[in-house]
Formats: structure tokens, C-alpha cells, sequence
């Protein structure tokens, strides 16, 4: 009798266990389908024709599938005073540059906050806590009164160096780096090894899962610089500028903006897939425990 309803109770838990596991599952889909409706939708009226864009109501799906738009974007970009691969090229320096800046001092920076010990460390941390709950437009006017004293208006240092301090990069870089075990850090010490070497040689080859997410959040992040107010020469303005400059040209354009729109998401995405796998390849194998 005893068996019977242990028997019993343990086919219950497992009922439970089952439909919760369902439950998740049917929330996390529909979540991810959420999420994805405007990537989707980007992509079918990036190939729709001029005739479909403006069908009442709107529909999911295109009758005539057309790659007209993506001609039209590139025909118009090709039109201006500057060459589009100098766009690209602008582009590819600014997304570049911001993103191994970003990298080399939030991890210096996260170092320094995490393992060493000096009066102040903890208001500092809180500090960075707060800036996460501020975004960038709060301090435009701040930034663009210290590029014109610096005269740096109209140069790359404009677009660069404003967007190379990220607190979301250094507060993730910290809290990934408080992981590491001191002891780990104390042996380096008793070897001889100064805190640059235990930064670089010690620390950092075992913070590779926060580094990846760290360049996807860097890249994403300095590919939509647009700096529109701190650049006014034809030569230096980034994609994003120019694209969002020949896409807002009215109604008969709204198939040119959305081809552009999906453009602007390829590399985003391509450097995503990359790293995502270095992120779960990682954080499977690189366990550090005390």
C-alpha cells in the first residue's frame, strides 16, 4: 500500500514537472515570436512593391516578392556626392574603433574595480550602477561643449571617443571579473607578476564569455552612431546617416527605408552568430571555482 502511493506521488511531481516544463516552453515561444514579428516584417516589406506597401489592411505575407527596393536604396546612395564605400568605410572605423576602445579600457577599468581594494571603490561602483538608469541624449550638450573646446567637431575623435566609455560594458566586465578567485590572483602576486600581467595574462583569458558579450553589445551599439550633430562634412558621415537620410524622403520611399533598415541588420547579426558561439562554447568548459 505503501509503494502504491509513493507510486503515485511520484507520478504526480512528474505530471507537474511535465506540464510546467510545457507551460515555459509555450511562453518562451511565444515570446521569441514576439520578438522576431518586427526583424519578420522588416524583411517582407523590404521586398514588396511600391503597390503593396500601402494595402489596407497590411498583410504578413507578399503576392509579388521584388528586389526593386534594394536597387532603388543602392541607385540613390550611389547618387550622392560621396562614394558609398566611403560611408562604409566611415562606418567600419568608427564601429571598429569604439569597439576595441571599449573593450581594452571597460576591461582595465572592471579590473581595477573588482580586485583592487582603494578608499572609494564601493561609491565608484555604486556610481556606475546609477549611470545605467541614464541614457546618452542627458549629457548630449555636456558632449558637444567639450568637442568645440577640444575642436574636435567634425572630425572621427567626434563620433569615437564620446561612445568609448560604456557603463553597461563595465558594469558587466566587473560583476563577470568578481567571479575570479583571489587565490588565483594572490599565487600570480607571490610569482612577481604586476597587476598588469595578472590583468592581461591572468583574469582576462578566463572572462571570454563576458568579453563576447561585451563586443556584441560594443558593436551593435557604435554601428547606429549617427553623430549628426557633431559631424556636418559629406566625407565623414557614418551609414546610418546617410541611409536614414535617403530613406526619409517621403511615402514613395517607404520600400527604400525598409530595405535599408534590413541592410543596417546584417552585420549586427553576422557578428552576433559569431560570438554567441564563442559564448556558449565558453561558459560550457571555462568553470573557475575557489
Amino acid at each position: 500500500m505503501t509503494d502504491t502511493k509513493k507510486l503515485k506521488a511520484s507520478n504526480k511531481q512528474a505530471g507537474r514537472k511535465i506540464g510546467g516544463t510545457i507551460a515555459i516552453f509555450a511562453f518562451l515561444l511565444i515570446l521569441g515570436l514576439f520578438m522576431a514579428l518586427p526583424i519578420y516584417l522588416a524583411c517582407i516589406m523590404s521586398i514588396k512593391p511600391v503597390h503593396e506597401l500601402f494595402v489596407f489592411p497590411p498583410k504578413l505575407y507578399v503576392i509579388d516578392p521584388t528586389l526593386d527596393n534594394f536597387r532603388d536604396m543602392f541607385q540613390t546612395l550611389s547618387e550622392m556626392w560621396v562614394p558609398f564605400s566611403r560611408y562604409v568605410a566611415n562606418s567600419a572605423i568608427v564601429t571598429i574603433s569604439v569597439t576595441v576602445a571599449q573593450c581594452v579600457f571597460a576591461s582595465m577599468a572592471a579590473f581595477v574595480l573588482a580586485k583592487c581594494k582603494f578608499p572609494g571603490n564601493k561609491l565608484l561602483n555604486s556610481i556606475i550602477v546609477v549611470s545605467l538608469l541614464y541614457q546618452s541624449n542627458v549629457i548630449y550638450i555636456m558632449q558637444y561643449i567639450v568637442m568645440a573646446q577640444l575642436g574636435w567637431i567634425n572630425t572621427y575623435l567626434a563620433l569615437i571617443l564620446p561612445s568609448v566609455a560604456s557603463p553597461m560594458c563595465l558594469f558587466l566586465m566587473r560583476q563577470s571579473m568578481s567571479t575570479t578567485p583571489d587565490a588565483m590572483i594572490e599565487a600570480a602576486k607571490v610569482d612577481g607578476a604586476n597587476m598588469f600581467t595578472i590583468c592581461w595574462r591572468i583574469v582576462m583569458p578566463n572572462q571570454k564569455p563576458a568579453l563576447m558579450t561585451m563586443i556584441i553589445f560594443a558593436f551593435q551599439g557604435a554601428w547606429n552612431i549617427q553623430g549628426g550633430t557633431l559631424v556636418y562634412d559629406e566625407a565623414l558621415k557614418t551609414l546610418p546617416t546617410v541611409v536614414q537620410q535617403a530613406a526619409s524622403a517621403g511615402l514613395a520611399r517607404a520600400g527604400v527605408a525598409m530595405a535599408a533598415a534590413v541592410f543596417m541588420l546584417i552585420p549586427p547579426i553576422v557578428i552576433f552568430m559569431l560570438a554567441q558561439k564563442n559564448v556558449i562554447e565558453t561558459m560550457a568548459h571555462s568553470g573557475i571555482k575557489e
